[in-house]
């Protein structure tokens, strides 16, 4: 059944679905009255539905069955990601999203090629909203991750003190063969808590910015013996998240 994330319940026993998703029930997938979708509200509930009616501008599905859907980590993973080239940061998004992701920063790093453009910025970032959204969707999420408005590395520093743990992917750590760092975090780490992880853009973070951060409490980690692309890098770190978390400590 196809999945929607629904910005609020029309009652306790119905779903408005308007706008884009409207739009890609009706005219992508041909749904009609009798057809059976999934809604998840801001709560991250979800429940089985039945379309019951269908009008120029919304839809109207009623609840069939409420089901009891786990599928999002037991922590709060933030990906920062130094802006880099191309459609690098959407794949970042989409995959980070299928992942378990709860948040996206984007930063502007010394060595980012990419220069933000303020005056594209919201169209941006619904772009990048949108592919979370979908992403979400696919993988049967229970909410759909934010993407903040990308900011520079000072603003990440004061964004970081709302996070239980802070860690930084750094090649130099990998190379000298550092392995433990991020392992032993994730094992200290208990239900509901936060871990910021801060990835640099191609050609990795500047010396003063590795430093800027360590001073400021983020702890250098490597991922293993081999360099890994800005946008291999979040992925490595999250799919060992979820080995840890969903699949070790079962």
């Amino acid at each position: 059944m196809q999945r929607y994330f629904v910005k609020q319940r029309a009652t306790e026993t119905s779903f408005l679905i308007d706008s884009d998703d409207r739009h890609h029930m009706i005219k992508v997938m041909r749904m009609e009255l009798g057809d059976k979708i999934i809604c998840v509200d801001p709560n991250g509930d979800g429940a089985i539905c039945e379309i019951a009616k269908i009008t120029d501008e919304q839809v109207v599905a009623d609840v069939v069955q409420w089901i009891d859907e786990k599928s999002e980590l037991p922590i709060f993973i933030t990906i920062a990601s130094g802006l880099p080239k191309g459609d690098k940061l959407e794949w970042i998004i989409q995959k980070g999203t299928e992942l378990g992701a709860h948040e996206f920063i984007p930063f502007s790093a010394r060595r980012s090629v990419v220069k933000w453009d303020e005056k594209k910025s919201a169209k941006k970032i619904d772009r990048w909203q949108k592919i979370a959204k979908e992403a979400a969707e696919q993988s049967h999420r229970g909410m759909v991750p934010e993407i903040i408005h990308p900011m520079n590395l000072k603003a990440l520093i004061e964004k970081s003190e709302n996070y239980h743990y802070k860690l930084v992917a750094f090649e130099d750590e990998s190379r000298s063969g550092e392995t433990s760092i991020f392992s032993a975090t994730l094992q200290k780490m208990m239900q509901g808590e936060s871990l910021l992880i801060v990835f640099g853009p191609e050609g990795g973070l500047a010396e003063e910015e590795v430093d800027f951060l360590r001073e400021n409490d983020f702890t250098l980690c490597g991922l293993g013996p081999r360099i890994l692309r800005t946008e291999t890098a979040p992925l490595y770190a999250l799919a060992a998240i979820s080995y840890q978390f969903e699949l070790l400590r079962r």
